[in-house]
Formats: C-alpha cells, sequence, structure tokens
C-alpha cells in the first residue's frame, strides 16, 4: 500500500455501509441468520482444512488445493461477516476511511487469489482425467506448491497495485456506500478526482490478472467433458464426472455471480439486486463450498467418519481411565474422601462423555 497519508487528502475521515438498512424490522432476524452462516462456514471450511492436514488418504494435489480454497474461504468470509454482524447488532454502520481501504484490499486479494486457486484445481482435474499416464508426473508436489504460492501471490500482486493508485484518490463529497462491504465500484463513485484512470486500470488488471485464470478453467473444463464424452462405458463416465463435478459446480456458482454483478447496469434501481447477488459469491459460496465438497466426496466422508470414530475412543478411555482412578481411589481411603473424590471424578466423566 502506498505511504502517503490518506487524511491529509481527504475530508472524509470514515464512510457509512448502508448495507440492508432499508429493512430496519429485519435487523435481529438477519443479524441470526448470518451468525449462523458466519460459524457454519468457519466450522465447515476448517473442518475440511484439519482433515486434509490429518489424514493420509487426502495428501493428494486435489485435496492440497482444497485445503487451500477453505483456508481462503474462511478469511474471505471474515473479511464481510463480522464487520456486516457488528452493524446489525449495533445499528452502527461507519467504518473508518482505513478500515474500509483495509476491508477492499482484504476484499479484493483474497477475490483475485480464488480465481487462481480455481483454475489450479481446474488445471489438476485436466491432467487427472485427459492425461491419466503422466498425472503424478506432471503434478508433482513441488508444481502444486509452486501453483498454490502463485495464486496467493498473484491475489497480492493485483491488489497491491490497484490500492497503490486508490490510495491517491480525494474524498470531500458524499461518504455513503449502498452496499454491505467497501467494494471498488461503489468506492470509486464517492471520489471527487477523476476516476477514468482508476477506471482503466481496474479494467487492464481484471483482463492481465483475473481473465487468464478464467480461460483456462474454461479451456480445462471443456477438454474434460469432451474427454468423458469420449468414454464409452457409461460406468466410466460418472465416475470421470464424479471427481470435476464438486469443483465445477463451484466454479459455475462463484464466476456466475460475480460477471453478473459486474456486468449488471449499475442503477440505484437495481441496488438492492446488486446487493443480493454479491451474497452469493461473498456469503454463500463459502459457506456450500464444505457442504459441496463433502456431500459429493467419498473420500472426505471416510475421513471424517475415521475422524469421528478415533475421537469417540479417545474420550471414552479417558471416561473409563476417570472411573477406573475413582474405584481405585475408594479401596484405598476412608469414606468421606472417597465421596468428595468420587463426585469429583464421576464430573470429569461426564464431561468425558
Amino acid at each position: 500500500m502506498a505511504n502517503t497519508d490518506w487524511r491529509n487528502q481527504t475530508s472524509v475521515t470514515e464512510f457509512i455501509l448502508l448495507g440492508f438498512g432499508d429493512l430496519p424490522d429485519l435487523q435481529i432476524v438477519l443479524f441470526l441468520m448470518f451468525l449462523v452462516i458466519y460459524v457454519a462456514t468457519v466450522a465447515g471450511n476448517t473442518l475440511i482444512v484439519v482433515l486434509v492436514v490429518a489424514d493420509q488418504h487426502l495428501h493428494t494435489p486435489m485435496y492440497f488445493f482444497l485445503g487451500n480454497l477453505s483456508c481462503l474461504e474462511t478469511c474471505y468470509t471474515s473479511t464481510i461477516l463480522p464487520r456486516m454482524l457488528a452493524s446489525f447488532l449495533t445499528g452502527d454502520k461507519t467504518i473508518s476511511f482505513s478500515g474500509c481501504f483495509i476491508q477492499m484490499y482484504s476484499f479484493c486479494t483474497l477475490a483475485a487469489t480464488e480465481c487462481c486457486l480455481l483454475a489450479a484445481m481446474s488445471y489438476d482435474r485436466y491432467l487427472a482425467i485427459c492425461k491419466p499416464l503422466h498425472y503424478s508426473t506432471l503434478m508433482n508436489n513441488r508444481f502444486r506448491f509452486q501453483l498454490a504460492a502463485g495464486s496467493w501471490l498473484n491475489g497480492c500482486l493485483v491488489t497491491d497495485i490497484f490500492v497503490l493508485f486508490m490510495s491517491q484518490l480525494i474524498f470531500c463529497g458524499p461518504n455513503e456506500i449502498d452496499h454491505f462491504y467497501c467494494d471498488l465500484i461503489p468506492l470509486i463513485k464517492l471520489s471527487c478526482w477523476d476516476t477514468r484512470l482508476i477506471v482503466l486500470l481496474n479494467f487492464i488488471l481484471a483482463c492481465v490478472f483475473t481473465l487468464p485464470p478464467f480461460l483456462l478453467t474454461l479451456t480445462s473444463y471443456v477438454c474434460i467433458i469432451a474427454t468423458i464424452l469420449r468414454i464409452p462405458s457409461t460406468t466410466g463416465r460418472q465416475k470421470a464426472f464424479s471427481t470435476c463435478s464438486s469443483h465445477l459446480i463451484v466454479v459455475t456458482i462463484y464466476y456466475g455471480t460475480l460477471m453478473i454483478v459486474y456486468l449488471l447496469p449499475k442503477r440505484d434501481t437495481l441496488s438492492f439486486l446488486n446487493k443480493m447477488l454479491s451474497l452469493c459469491y461473498t456469503v454463500l459460496t463459502p459457506l456450500a463450498n464444505p457442504l459441496i465438497y463433502s456431500l459429493r466426496n467419498r473420500e472426505v466422508i471416510e475421513a471424517l467418519s475415521k475422524a469421528v470414530s478415533k475421537y469417540v475412543a479417545f474420550r471414552t478411555y479417558t471416561c473409563l481411565f476417570c472411573l477406573g482412578t475413582m474405584e481405585m481411589f475408594c479401596l484405598n481411603n476412608d469414606f468421606w474422601w472417597c465421596w468428595i473424590r468420587s463426585h469429583f471424578v464421576i464430573g470429569a466423566g461426564t464431561l468425558c462423555l
């Protein structure tokens, strides 16, 4: 980011995120709904990361990228939802100037990174289905680490360049953003400066850094579908398609809603529709990813079942150990000490269960 002191350039010290303020009677309902979504999103994606790290059977390129995606989705939703939840609960819709830029920077970085990660995942599926004999050689550990690191670096680089120029804008007029987070397009509109250069830069960066990943994803799936259709047996086609169907669903939801939002005419009459569609790729996609990948993936379900079995076995062993300790203690102590200690141990045993 630029070292420029933003407060010396602008008379605006804070912005107002209007969000869903036009629904005053539903603020508590919206708070509870988004709170459940946030907790479920963080829990689901964290669970996938833990399973990928802990289970040896999931130490493959596909699940390595899935772990990266789940980590990204956790950060993605945490960039927006906590601030939204605080707004619903307290009614305070203001966000500081620097806080708005930090939120925009985090969001843009993660969005650009996700585009690259989805492209890396689609290329992985392309190699697995279209070049199965060379898959292990081409998608080796070094190459997959390079793809993941490159995705994160690409997201940071494109956002650094854009925010460097955005920090030069002067804001001296209205400070109301008709959105639930600091999106770059509504923010650019509030500037008192000539924004044509920034808009052009945004278009160029989008073409250079995000269009190639999208085209790679699209090309990969065209080749994948063509290869699957050439498989003679129905069983073989179903098996091949099942390995990439989850990722294809995620890609369709993410890119579909993202493109509609940014290609939609920027009119006041469409602002509510814009917010609802924005919820799809900022809130619902991170929530749906764990469900899509777990419910449609036998290996993830098996890893989760083994983890639950190990956890239950550990708790059972701990409980039996607690009860055994109580019994041995009672055999070697008087009644009152046994009574006091047994109640303590039974309480611990209850927690074990």
